[in-house]
């Protein structure tokens, strides 16, 4: 089964920083895009960051940028999405994503999706 699995999430207070980790499950990243999506309850799906398959392009919601770094690493076949400086309003369950298309914030252009990671962030 092609599927992703993220880890690192918990809980943190606010100004706080965590990192996320996603890796392919029975595959390999190979030349997929993938990015970064969470939710909070009662909110839609929103995009956080995405990044081209060698690395070197990213692409950020204007909400996160200059705190969050999106990297991956196709050796280790990992993606990793460092948060810093982490407000209560971003608790929600972060989901890893991968897609074929170009890089970007469309989730419906995302075919493969990991069971998601819960962040709290609260004093």
């Amino acid at each position: 089964q092609v599927r992703l699995v993220e880890s690192g999430g918990g809980w943190v207070q606010p100004g706080g920083s965590l990192r996320l980790s996603c890796a392919p499950s029975g595959w390999t990243f190979g030349r997929h895009n993938t990015g970064w999506f969470r939710q909070s309850p009662r909110k839609e799906l929103e995009f956080v960051g995405a990044i081209s398959w060698g690395g070197g392009h990213t692409y950020y919601a204007d909400s996160v940028k200059s705190r969050f770094t999106n990297t991956r690493d196709n050796a280790e076949n990992i993606q990793h999405l460092q948060m810093n400086s982490l407000k209560p309003e971003e608790t929600a369950v972060y989901y890893c994503a991968a897609t074929t298309s170009a890089l970007t914030s469309d989730a419906a252009r995302y075919a493969i999706w990991g069971p998601g990671t819960q962040v709290t962030v609260s004093s």
